[in-house]
């Protein structure tokens, strides 16, 4: 497990494809489940620890995942979540272009849990909700072109049925309509970057994942140091 950021309240790991960030049917062990280990083994804390689930991942998703200690961080963070008051920057490699460099893309998602899969439609419709995202074209190589995304909303595989709908499902991606899946079962998108004001100091926190360490992905090492540079530039990052 990757610690990224840690104090008293609030600790943030880096993510592998493959690891489920709660139980679910599987019976696989759960990141909360590594992450309250991990606490009670190095702070030699005995009994039951406490580590609340913040927010989720999908399981073949790289990234950032935020847990929290305390259980005043866990009801603050949730707050923050839920008003939209962490800003949340993913990277997504995708074998086609979008039409726009840039845009903002508003859908209404519904999801079916049977075969656990969303849709994204262009109007309203029942049982639908609202889900808004901006992206930018980084980047692109000979093959692949790597987009910066910003979550408004935060619905059930929001990126991936969104950027589908644009003709550029994420590479590896075969529930979303990518042609050939990634040979570790991974799909490329990370959750990049997290910035919120810590539930209980106030201060600034700015955490960035490291890219993931294949060809693909390191082939934009360049413009994703420039894009952490300029988002670095607009505040001073707090890393205690």
């Amino acid at each position: 497990m990757e610690v990224v950021y840690e104090d008293n309240h609030i600790i943030i790991v880096n993510k592998r494809p493959g690891e489920i960030v709660q139980g679910d049917k599987t019976g696989d062990e759960p990141l909360v489940d590594i992450v309250r280990r991990y606490i009670k083994e190095k702070y030699a804390k005995p009994g039951n620890v406490f580590c609340g689930v913040v927010h989720r991942l999908d399981r073949p998703v790289w990234g950032l995942v935020v847990f929290a200690k305390t259980s005043k961080a866990l009801a603050r963070m949730n707050e923050m979540f839920r008003e939209g008051r962490v800003d949340k920057s993913y990277l997504a490699l995708t074998r086609n272009l979008p039409e726009q460099p840039q845009a903002r893309l508003v859908n209404y998602i519904t999801s079916t849990e049977r075969n656990n899969k969303s849709q994204a439609w262009s109007a309203p419709r029942p049982g639908a909700k609202e889900a808004a995202l901006s992206y930018r074209v980084l980047g692109s190589s000979d093959r692949y072109h790597l987009l910066e995304v910003k979550l408004e909303t935060g619905r059930k595989h929001q990126i991936r049925v969104q950027l589908s709908s644009i003709g550029c499902p994420i590479k590896g991606d075969l529930k979303y309509g990518d042609k050939r899946s990634n040979p570790d079962g991974s799909i490329s998108l990370q959750a990049h970057r997290i910035e919120f004001e810590h539930p209980v100091s106030h201060k600034l926190i700015s955490v960035t994942a490291p890219l993931p360490d294949d060809v693909l992905w390191q082939a934009f090492v360049p413009v994703v140091e420039a894009a952490d540079r300029e988002a670095a530039a607009k505040h001073e990052p707090i890393n205690d």
